[in-house]
């Protein structure tokens, strides 16, 4: 019943002024197009740079600005893209498009990485998405490291802790994947991803 309780006030929490990102967002920051999702970019509130980590290091504290970001089991995932315009890399604004899966005793939220960035500057070329966990710890999931839902060269992952986690797929080719984990300013390498060949997901950890 208590579960049920906490349901039913996040959603009159949504459908009230609280959830102003989604009223204000859908098809301004973000929306559907041919059967995939768009966001805007650049997302004011992330600085640009010329260095892709300083754009990844700005996400997480932004994201947790909106609307039940760090709510847990009752939260909400965003998706993105970090992109670059003539050589400046820029955030994408975060999408809340996706469903949600009610598993007991929780829930396992889904945003649908974007498949476009609408910038009116110029060409863009996207070269990560970006997803939050609104729980903490949660390292990459099964379903993150799926090589099918790898779209670009690298995958951005944080929890409410602002724990930043990096996958380069290697998608399409022989060698593992890398896991790696933010720590300060460097990242450090955690684990390795199965090649295709194998069952794909299976994290081989790295010893510290």
């Amino acid at each position: 019943m208590k579960r049920w309780a906490g349901m039913l006030l996040a959603m009159m929490s949504a459908c009230s002024g609280g959830d102003w990102y989604t009223r204000k967002g859908d098809g301004n920051f973000y929306g559907r197009r041919a059967g995939g999702v768009w966001v805007r970019g650049p997302w004011e509130e992330i600085r640009p740079s010329q260095d892709v980590d300083e754009v990844i290091d700005q996400l997480c504290p932004a994201i947790m600005k909106l609307p039940r970001a760090s709510a847990g089991a009752y939260g909400q995932e965003y998706c993105g893209v970090i992109y670059s315009v003539n050589g400046v890399y820029y955030a994408s604004y975060g999408s809340p498009l996706g469903k949600t899966i009610l598993m007991y005793p929780e829930t396992r939220k889904q945003c649908y990485s974007p498949r476009f960035v609408v910038d009116e500057r110029g060409r863009t070329s996207i070269i990560a998405d970006y997803h939050s966990h609104p729980w903490q710890p949660s390292p990459m999931s099964d379903r993150d490291l799926w090589s099918h839902s790898q779209r670009w060269l690298l995958r951005i992952q944080f929890d409410t802790a602002c724990r930043v986690m990096k996958l380069i797929p290697y998608v399409g080719e022989s060698r593992p994947g890398e896991v790696f984990a933010r720590e300060g300013q460097r990242w450090k390498l955690v684990g390795y991803i199965l090649p295709e060949d194998k069952p794909f997901g299976i994290v081989t950890k790295v010893e510290p």
